[in-house]
């Protein structure tokens, strides 16, 4: 019985040297959920307070005890905003110019016949666009939303023919 005895207590002894690791994790956790309970309970009481001063700082009424508390959005794009012009807001402005008739404009490129989506280009010219100014290519006569059909088309260089052009640019400029 004496062996018997013995192999339990080392077994025991074992576990809880393994365990006691988990034991400390386990009442530091227990200490900072009551830190976390002294926090929530100053918050409550500062909501008041928040809800008052939040106006005359520019933040919303929201919250937990707010009156203004907005519905809750699941995931995705936020809802748009009031729409304001791009003039009032002082930024940029972006996307298709509008055109006078209303429909969708061609691409400012000759003979390419398909709409614009982009500063009076089509998606593959504007691809282009982009890629022309990315590496200081940009011809003159390609401006932001040129008129249908008035720009003409370059070709550009592929493979060697196109690193070679890219470090005589980088050389020249």
């Amino acid at each position: 019985m004496s062996v018997d005895k013995a192999f339990r207590e080392m077994v025991r002894n074992e576990i809880e040297s393994q365990l006691k690791p988990l034991r400390d994790l386990v009442s530091r956790l227990e200490a900072g959920t009551a830190d976390l309970d002294r926090l929530r309970t100053v918050a409550e009481q500062l909501a008041p307070l928040a809800g008052a001063v939040g106006p005359l700082f520019g933040v919303s009424g929201g919250g937990r005890g707010g009156a203004a508390t907005p519905a809750r959005r699941g995931p995705g794009r936020p809802a748009r905003a009031a729409s304001v012009p791009a003039a009032a807001t002082g930024g940029k402005k972006r996307g298709r110019k509008p055109s006078s008739e209303g429909g969708a404009r061609e691409c400012a490129i000759n003979g390419c016949g398909k709409p614009s989506r982009t500063k009076g280009y089509c998606a593959a010219h504007y691809q282009k666009l982009r890629m022309l100014e990315k590496t200081n290519r940009r011809p003159n006569n390609w401006v932001d939303y040129a008129e249908p059909n008035s720009v003409e088309d370059i070709k550009l260089p592929r493979g060697r023919a196109a690193a070679k052009a890219l470090a005589e640019a980088k050389n020249a400029g």
